[in-house]
């Protein structure tokens, strides 16, 4: 069962966006009142970005020890 309160995306959208979009937005924090917003999308970043080099080494790692057996028949 999902969380309600999940945050599930995050974007820049004009007013026009947002009326556009109407009752499809739960909710919407105007960039005036969100001062951290940047720091947050950087997190957001960063967190991606480390996500990433974990898979990308696990996907490594699992290529060698694939290349070991494959070798070892």
């Amino acid at each position: 069962m999902s969380d309600p309160d999940r945050i599930v995306a995050i974007g820049l959208l004009t007013q026009r966006d947002v009326f556009a979009l109407g009752h499809d937005l739960s909710r919407v924090y105007p960039i005036d009142e969100a001062p951290c917003f940047g720091a947050l999308l950087g997190a957001i970043d960063d967190a991606d970005r480390a996500f990433h080099r974990e898979h990308d080494a696990r996907q490594s790692l699992a290529d060698q020890q694939i290349k070991v057996a494959t070798q070892a028949r």
